[in-house]
């Protein structure tokens, strides 16, 4: 007997969901290895010889085009919010360059003999709400008839060069902030195992179709020295990115770390993605903890894989006021204290305080 449409649970379709679907970061890194030599091309201002969150290139007219593709398997069963979900994904990277968004191509694989036509049709319907609310059309796209369901987004966007943000350009004494709490990977595990309660649910959905928008006025002040949004390598492996790519090493209080409701009642159950123990696996010798801080808790948060996750944000202290003033614009007054701070280099790459 057939399935309606509305009972199709989506996760049961995939392997692993959301950012989770991300090669771990030791597989990637061999992946990525060349010792070919790429054409020199000046106006390239972000490549691949950095783990930025998007290219950049030089307009010539002080511009900088921005362009990014994101896709993954699903997250949640519902067609609908899966397309929502991958589209704010996808459009996150071109805020976390300090960018605006200008359009988006869709990217998806369906496997049509398993899954009904007419669930792709809402993927796609998902993504283009969030497409409108984010300015931009969903102008085209490209699909395959694949094994399991893949859906996603290339983006262009635009940024002035000077207000254009890296991720390896923070500086000693910056403070850290972070736009949205952790925990999106431990809940998705919880919903795909039928154990996510029904009151978490929407706090679920409502955080991964979110979109972060404030990067793009955050790209004009001049005190974000570095920025990225933190997807699924973690916040632990995002901060690791951004310190070593900056040639320093970053203090994390971890009492100030924002977590979703409902998170830690998952972690008694141990509901941990496999995707955090391919993350700890990968950087775990880059991580140090100080007395009083929980351990196997903070393992199950730190690297826990975000998708949609919040943006991460290196500022100067001199230019706290202005970002704080900001993120209560934007409704963020709970995340305008500091998790942390970027400072000289030490042994370790992230030392946890508690």
């Amino acid at each position: 007997m057939e399935l309606e449409i509305n009972e199709i649970k989506l996760t049961q379709y995939s392997r692993r969901a959301g950012c989770g679907c991300k090669i771990a970061p030791a597989v990637l890194e061999e992946i990525l290895k060349t010792d070919k030599l790429q054409p020199l091309n000046t106006n390239l201002l972000v490549g691949n010889s950095t783990n930025d969150d998007a290219a950049a290139y030089d307009m010539g007219n002080g511009m900088a085009l921005i362009a990014t593709t994101d896709f993954f398997m699903p997250i949640v069963d519902c067609a609908y919010d899966f397309g929502r979900i991958a589209a704010a994904n996808a459009i996150s990277d071109v805020y976390a360059m300090g960018g605006k968004p200008l359009m988006a191509i869709a990217i998806l694989g369906w496997p049509v003999e398993k899954l009904p036509v007419a669930l792709a049709q809402q993927v796609l319907e998902g993504a283009r709400i969030v497409c409108a609310e984010a300015g931009i059309p969903l102008a085209g796209g490209h699909s395959i008839d694949s094994t399991e369901p893949v859906f996603g987004l290339a983006v262009n966007g635009l940024c002035a060069i000077a207000d254009l943000k890296r991720n390896n350009t923070a500086k000693e004494g910056d403070l850290l902030f972070l736009t949205k709490p952790l925990g999106t990977g431990i809940l998705s595990t919880a919903q795909k195992r039928g154990s996510l309660k029904i009151e978490h649910e929407a706090i679920l959905t409502e955080q991964m179709t979110q979109l972060n928008k404030p990067g793009e006025m955050l790209g004009t002040i001049k005190g974000v020295n570095a920025m990225t949004d933190v997807t699924g390598f973690g916040l632990a492996g995002h901060l690791i990115e951004m310190a070593e790519g900056s040639g320093l090493s970053a203090e994390v209080n971890y009492a100030m770390v924002p977590v979703m409701v409902g998170v830690k009642e998952y972690l008694t159950q141990r509901i941990v993605p496999d995707a955090t123990y391919r993350n700890w696996n990968a950087y775990s010798n880059k991580i140090s903890f100080e007395a009083g801080v929980d351990v196997m808790e903070a393992f199950s948060l730190l690297p826990d894989p975000q998708t949609n996750g919040g943006l991460l944000i290196a500022v100067a202290a001199d230019a706290k006021d202005e970002v704080v003033a900001l993120f209560k614009k934007h409704n963020l007054a709970e995340f305008i204290e500091p998790i942390g701070k970027m400072v000289c280099k030490q042994e370790k790459v992230i030392i946890v305080k508690q």
